[in-house]
Order: structure tokens, then sequence, then C-alpha cells
């Protein structure tokens, strides 16, 4: 019997649970920060979508730490058992199939919000590629949950390359959709194209960095189909889907109170107003004259008054006016 590499099997698979572990850290801190910041909204579909991503995601991490329990615990020193998959293994991908495809779809959400029914072809072509990706991901499942040893998964490796290479595809076919249709709703306002241009860098980058997971993903299982340090990257890629997009729902309230695109901003203006002008009756009856109407004398006025250094200075004081500015939002 051909001894198994510790360190490039599960050594790399107890790596990804730890770092897997620290991202499900930072996953909880932005779902926290987003219930504060939207505490008084009452129940939308984005806290459901919020619930639902950290729900998964904290049953990706359970499922993992089983599987590591379960080879690492449980069976040490027994080698043979290390050749089977255990349930919660193959749980793992059907968890992680839920994680990456809700967000594709929220983001495609995302496109047809930003869109406005401008680009029905392109939604329609994202959501069919979106729904045939996960068509795959299912696939990919029911074939894992009828083999009982990893050493059967290599029948089936067309179907891990064809699921990473398709999450890949979306991911840049998002990111682009979303930089195209942000970058055409540019209004000319400096601060509106400011932020437009905050969105869609965070876009691309958010795309970047799970386009990479998956494309280490397959580099690693095409160089080393051998060991499992394609699955510790593997093991990562929905936590990072499902940080992206957190990140990109917390960073549209930052941007709307410093950009001033989701909340009003007083602005003080300081108004000179002339002095008053009247029209005085030709009647003589009602007649009355202007010096006694509008001036007052130094003596009316108590000392205390604001208004008597202005007075004893012969300054006409201005008035300062707050005017409520509400800021172009789209």
């Amino acid at each position: 019997m051909e001894l198994l590499d510790m360190d490039n099997t599960f050594g790399a698979l107890y790596i990804g649970t730890i770092v897997d572990a620290i991202l499900f850290g930072i996953c909880t801190v932005q779902v926290f920060i987003y219930l504060q910041t939207h505490r008084d909204s009452g129940l939308t579909f984005y806290k459901l979508a919020v619930y639902w991503l950290w729900f998964f995601d904290a049953l990706h991490v359970c499922a993992v730490n089983h599987t590591m329990y379960y080879y690492l615990i449980t069976n040490y020193g027994n080698p043979l058992a290390l050749a089977k998959m255990v349930w919660s293994f193959k749980a793992l991908i059907i968890i992680d199939a839920l994680n990456v495809y809700t967000v594709h779809l929220l983001y495609l959400q995302r496109i047809w919000i930003v869109s406005q029914g401008r680009t029905r072809i392109l939604v329609a072509s994202v959501t069919i590629i979106i729904v045939s990706a996960l068509a795959v991901g299912i696939l990919l499942a029911w074939e894992t949950f009828k083999r009982q040893f990893f050493s059967d998964l290599s029948g089936i490796q067309w179907l891990v390359y064809l699921t990473l290479g398709t999450a890949t595809m979306i991911d840049c076919l998002i990111a682009s959709s979303l930089c195209y249709l942000l970058n055409t709703s540019k209004t000319g306002f400096t601060k509106t194209d400011m932020t437009l241009r905050t969105l869609m860098r965070d876009v691309i980058t958010t795309g970047c960095l799970t386009s990479i997971c998956s494309v280490a993903c397959i580099i690693t299982k095409a160089l080393m189909p051998d060991n499992f340090i394609f699955l510790g990257i593997e093991l990562l890629l929905s936590k990072l889907y499902v940080n992206s997009y957190l990140a990109l729902l917390n960073v549209r309230h930052y941007l709307g109170q410093d950009g001033g695109t989701s909340v009003s901003r007083r602005r003080s203006q300081r108004v000179y107003r002339p002095e008053l002008q009247a029209n005085v009756s030709h009647d003589g009856s009602l007649q009355t004259c202007k010096a006694d109407e509008f001036q007052v004398s130094d003596h009316d006025i108590a000392p205390e008054h604001p208004a008597y250094d202005y007075i004893k200075a012969g300054v006409t004081r201005p008035i300062e006016v707050v005017v409520e500015m509400e800021p172009f939002s789209k």
C-alpha cells in the first residue's frame, strides 16, 4: 500500500480550515456592520439575503470542521479511513454551490437594477449562463454523493474543471457587465461620478479575487491531481464570494454617507439682505417719516441686545439662512 503524504493531503485541508474560520469571522463582522447600519429599515430583501449567506457560511464552517475532526481525531492512526469520503465532505460541495450561485444571482439582481431595463439581452444572457453553471454544480454534487472513496473522483475530474471554469467565466462576465452599466450611468455630477468610479473599482477587485482563487484551484488540480492542495484552496472560494458581496453592500452605505448619494446634507449659506425699501403713500394723512418708521435710535436698544453693536457701528447685519440641499441620488 502506497504511503499517504499527509502534508499535501490533510495538511493542506487543515491549513484551509484555519483560513476558512478566519474568513468566517470576517463575514460575521461584516454581517454585524450591515445589520447595525440598517437596523431602522425593517426586514428587507437584502437583510434576508445577508441572513441566508451567513447561515450557509456558518454551515460551511461546521461541515469543514466535522470533516477534519473525523479524519484527524476520530480516525487518528487509521489510514484506511482516510481513503473514504465522509458525509460532511460531500455536503461541502452542495453548500459551496449554494453560496457561490446565490452570490451570482444577487449580482444578477444588481445588474437588472443598474440597467433599468436598458439591456434585457445582457441580463437574459447572464441568467442563462448562471442557471447552466448551477446545473453543472448540482451534477457534480450528485456524482460525488454516488462515490465512496477519494480515488473514485478521478472519473469526474472534467466536472470539477467545468464547475470552476464556469464560475470564473461568470465572475468576469458580472464584473464587466456592472462596470459597463455603471460607466454608462455617469451624470456629469462630480460626487456621483466619483461614487460610480469607486463602485467600479470595488466590483473589479472582488471579481478578480474570486477569479484568481478559482484559477488557482484549476492550476493546482491540473499540476498536482494526487493531493488535496486544490481542495484546501477550494475551501476558501465560497467564503471569498460571501465576503466580497457583503463588502460591496457595506461600502455602498459608507459611499452614500461620504459621497452624498443617500444622506441629505445641510449646507449653511450666508445671504446678504439689503435694506428694506418701502413705498410711502402720497396721502398726507397716511404719510410717515421713513426715518421714524425704519430707523431705530441708539437709546431704544438695550446694550445687552444682540443688535446693539451693529447699530452703534452703523452696519447692516446680514441674515444667515440655512438651506436644505437634497443631494443627487440615483
